[in-house]
C-alpha cells in the first residue's frame, strides 16, 4: 500500500519543468520558444526521480503544468493562440490558466500526446516512490480562457455570463460594465491590438478597467458568489464558478496526483473551500490540499473550518529566518514563531525558497549558499510538517541571470524560456549526477542530503513533541540568544538535543536544559553517549538539569545530537 502524505515526514520538491533542461547553455534573455526551448516532461525520467529521492524527497510538485496563456503559437495543433499583449514574458506566467482541463504543451515533446505525457510522468514519479502535487489556480484565469479539449458537457468559464452585470451570482467573472479594458500597458494597435469590452476585473481584486504595470493584467478575477459592491454572500443555491471547480479538481485527482498547491487561497471564499475540499476528498481520500496563505490570523479559519492539510508559513517562520539572516534580527524570535502557531504547527509547510522569493544564495537574500545550514535544520526540525525544497537551492543556486521579463532580481524567472545553470550541470545530458558539480556544490547538496533524510529518519522529527530550551539560556554566557537557538525533539526513548548558530564565529556552549523539560517528555537524566546525526560523531554528554548539554557548533552551522534513554547511565546518589 503506498503510504499516503500523513504517514511521514513531507519533504516536499519544487521543480518547474520548464527550467528543467540541459539543451539551452547559452539562453537568449527575452528569447522565444525556438531560440531557447523547453524542458518537457520527459526529461524528468526515472534517474532524475532517484535523484530527488536521494535527496529526501517524499513528493515532488510539478509547477506550471496546467496550460496557461503563452506567447508561442500552438494553433497548429488545435490550440488557441494567445494575444501577446495580455502575456508576461514569452512563456506566461504558470498562473495565468488558460485551460484547466490540458498542460503546457511547451512540456511535450510530441503536443498532441502532450496529455499521455503528464500521465506517463505521474507514473514514473508514483513508481519512483514519490508523490505527485501540481498547483491549482482557483482565484483567476488569464484573460482569454479557452479549453479546446474540455469533457463532454462542461461549458468554459464566462461561456454563458451576462456581461452586463459586474455581479451576477451565475456569472464566472466580474464585468465592468460599459468601459473597454485599458491597463498603463501597451495593448498593442490594429488587427494586433487586444480588445476586451466590456473590461473583466483584474486577479488582484482590481476591480477597475485601468489596472496598472504592477497589477495581475494578465489575469481575470473568478467569481465565487460574492458581491465587492458591497459585500453580500449568495451561496445558495450552490454558485455555477463552484461546481466548475470541483469538477476541475477531480479531473485532476482521477489523473493520480497526491495533492494540489493551491494558489492565493484567501481570495477565494473559506465557504468554497469548506464546501469543495470534503466533496473531493470523498471520492479521493488521500488528496492533500496545500494552501498558499499569506495572513497568520486566518491560518486557523483555513485548517479548523476550511480543510486544510497544510498552510505556507510564510509570513511567520520564513520571514523572522530572513529578517535573522539579513537584517540582524535575534535568533531568540524563532520562539515567538512556534508559540503563532502552537497547536497546528503540524500543518506548516515550511522553506526557504520557492518561485516567488529569492534564492537564498542570491545576494539580494544571504548572499552565500553555504551559511544555509541553520537555516534549514530549524526549517525543516521544528515541527512535523512538511519541508519545501526549490529545485536548485540544494545547489546553491544563486540566480545571477537577468533572464527577460523578470529582469535581475535574485529569483529564478517563471515567465521566459530559461533553464537554471547549477540543475542543467546536475542533470547532465538525462545521467544525473555530481560529474559536472563544482567541489562546493556537490558538499552543499550532500549537506541537504544528510539534513532532509534525517528529517524522514528520526521518529523524534517526523513524529516527536518539540521543547524550546531559550527560556533558560538567556543568560547563558556560554549562548549568544542573537545568534544561537536551541531546542529539542523526543520521541519513545530517544531524545534530539538542536542547536543553530546564526554568527559567522564557532560557539562552545552549554545548554541549559529545565526539569521542566525532562517532566514534560518523561525523559530521565543521566550520561550516554551520543551521535551527532550531521556529522556522525560520537561523544559521551550529560543529559542532565543540573550540568550544561556541551556541544561545539561551527559557523553558520548545526548539530543534532542523538541520545538513547536506554543506554543513559544514571548517577548513583549520594
Amino acid at each position: 500500500m503506498k503510504l499516503s502524505i500523513m504517514d511521514r515526514k513531507p519533504i516536499i520538491y519544487q521543480l518547474l519543468p520548464r527550467l528543467f533542461t540541459n539543451s539551452n547553455r547559452n539562453c537568449i534573455p527575452g528569447g522565444t520558444y525556438q531560440q531557447n526551448g523547453s524542458g518537457k516532461f520527459n526529461d524528468i525520467n526515472e534517474a532524475v526521480l532517484s535523484g530527488i529521492k536521494e535527496l529526501g524527497a517524499t513528493h515532488v510538485w510539478y509547477t506550471g503544468v496546467i496550460e496557461h496563456a503563452t506567447r508561442t503559437d500552438y494553433s497548429s495543433e488545435g490550440i488557441s493562440p494567445d494575444n501577446p499583449h495580455v502575456v508576461k514574458g514569452q512563456a506566461g506566467s504558470p498562473y495565468a490558466i488558460k485551460d484547466y482541463y490540458d498542460v503546457d504543451p511547451d512540456l511535450a515533446v510530441n503536443v498532441g500526446k502532450r496529455m499521455e505525457e503528464f500521465e506517463a510522468l505521474v507514473a514514473r514519479t508514483h513508481d519512483a516512490g514519490l508523490d505527485v502535487i501540481i498547483d491549482f489556480v482557483p482565484n483567476h484565469t488569464a484573460r482569454c480562457y479557452h479549453s479546446d479539449v474540455k469533457p463532454a458537457g462542461i461549458k468554459d468559464l464566462g461561456e454563458d455570463d451576462n456581461t452586463d452585470m459586474f455581479f451576477d451570482p451565475n456569472n464566472n467573472y466580474y464585468y465592468i460594465t460599459r468601459q473597454l479594458f485599458a491597463p498603463s500597458v501597451d495593448m498593442g494597435s490594429g488587427k494586433k491590438a487586444y480588445i476586451e469590452f466590456p473590461a473583466k476585473a483584474t486577479g488582484d481584486d482590481c476591480f477597475s478597467a485601468f489596472p496598472g504595470v504592477n497589477n495581475w493584467y494578465d489575469t481575470v478575477k473568478l467569481n465565487y458568489g460574492r458581491d465587492p459592491g458591497n459585500w453580500s454572500t449568495h451561496y445558495s443555491p450552490i454558485p455555477d464558478t463552484w461546481m466548475k471547480m470541483l469538477h476541475i479538481l477531480r479531473f485532476w485527482a482521477s489523473k493520480g496526483v497526491d495533492a494540489f498547491r493551491c494558489d492565493m487561497v484567501h481570495m477565494v471564499p473559506l465557504e468554497f473551500w469548506q464546501w469543495a475540499i470534503p466533496n473531493v476528498k470523498d471520492r479521493y481520500p488521500h488528496v492533500k490540499f496545500i494552501a498558499e496563505l499569506y495572513d497568520i490570523h486566518i491560518y486557523r479559519d483555513f485548517i479548523e473550518k476550511g480543510g486544510f492539510d497544510y498552510l505556507y508559513d510564510k509570513v511567520n517562520l520564513y520571514d523572522t529566518l530572513r529578517a535573522i539572516q539579513c537584517h540582524n534580527h535575534s535568533a531568540a524570535t524563532i520562539t515567538n514563531c512556534w508559540q503563532t502557531v502552537e497547536g497546528i504547527s503540524r500543518h506548516m509547510l515550511n522553506f526557504l525558497e520557492n518561485h516567488d522569493e529569492q534564492r537564498f544564495g542570491s545576494k539580494f537574500y544571504a548572499g552565500d549558499p553555504a551559511k544555509v545550514i541553520p537555516s534549514l535544520v530549524v526549517s525543516s526540525m521544528i515541527s512535523t510538517g512538511p519541508m519545501m525544497i526549490y529545485a536548485g537551492q540544494e545547489l546553491g543556486e544563486q540566480a545571477t541571470d537577468s533572464e527577460g521579463f523578470s529582469g535581475y532580481d535574485g529569483r529564478t524567472t517563471i515567465f521566459d524560456y530559461w533553464s537554471v545553470g547549477t540543475l542543467r550541470r546536475w542533470y547532465n545530458d538525462g545521467k544525473p549526477g555530481g560529474a559536472l558539480l563544482t567541489p562546493r556544490e556537490r558538499w552543499l547538496r550532500s549537506k541537504y542530503c544528510t539534513i532532509l533524510n534525517i528529517c524522514n529518519r528520526e521518529r523524534a522529527i517526523s513524529e516527536g513533541r518539540f521543547f524550546d530550551l531559550m527560556y533558560v539560556n538567556y543568560h547563558n554566557p556560554t549562548l549568544n540568544p542573537h545568534r544561537q537557538y536551541a531546542f529539542m525533539r523526543h520521541y519513545d526513548g530517544e531524545t534530539l538535543v538542536i542547536a543553530v548558530n546564526f554568527s559567522a564565529d564557532s560557539c562552545d556552549l552549554g545548554i541549559n536544559i529545565p526539569r521542566h523539560a525532562f517532566e514534560m517528555l518523561g525523559i530521565a537524566e543521566g550520561e550516554a553517549v551520543a551521535t551527532e546525526l550531521i556529522t556522525r560523531e560520537q561523544d559521551t554528554k550529560q543529559l542532565s538539569s543540573t550540568e550544561p548539554f556541551r556541544t561545539m557548533v561551527p559557523p553558520y552551522d548545526a548539530v543534532v545530537w542523538k541520545i538513547r534513554h536506554n543506554q543513559i547511565r544514571q548517577k548513583a546518589k549520594k
